[in-house]
């Protein structure tokens, strides 16, 4: 290990607030780098020898970056698109179905697969689409929506 990784993780284990995995990975380069083998850093950090291992073999590969930290997650794709959004949202702010005073999630989510705004939607997913627009249709008779 370098004397600058070295001086990176004395800086990172001095200053302010970490990741608590930052600092275990930290630890263990740091101990691997005295000497230590996988088993016995994973004893003292209550890590798996294999965690350790991962740490150690990521460092030699990729740098202390990489062992450090982990890479971004993409995260679970987009369920509606703007254009399904924005006629989700227009027909909220539309009179109720015949037979309803007031929009609910459920019939919201009813009524979008319905209308064929949308081939499939869930309640929590329309739920989120108007709780970001600041929609709350089932408090009212009468939804207002703000004016552009």
């Amino acid at each position: 290990m370098s004397r600058k990784d070295k001086e990176e993780i004395a800086r990172l284990l001095a200053g302010g607030v970490q990741q608590v995995r930052v600092v275990l990975r930290a630890l263990a380069l740091l101990q691997l780098n005295n000497g230590a083998s996988s088993p016995q850093v994973a004893v003292s950090i209550a890590l798996t020898p294999q965690s350790v291992r991962k740490i150690a073999h990521r460092f030699l590969d990729e740098g202390l970056d990489r062992a450090l930290y982990e890479r971004p997650r993409p995260g679970a794709a987009e369920l509606l698109d703007a254009v399904e959004k924005q006629r989700i949202v227009a027909m909220v702010c539309s009179q109720p179905p015949e037979g309803y005073s007031r929009w609910t999630v459920r019939l919201v989510t009813e009524q979008a697969v319905k209308r064929k705004l949308v081939p499939k939607v869930g309640r929590e997913t329309i739920r989120v689409l108007l709780q970001s627009h600041d929609l709350k249709p089932w408090r009212e008779k009468n939804v207002v929506c703000r004016g552009a």
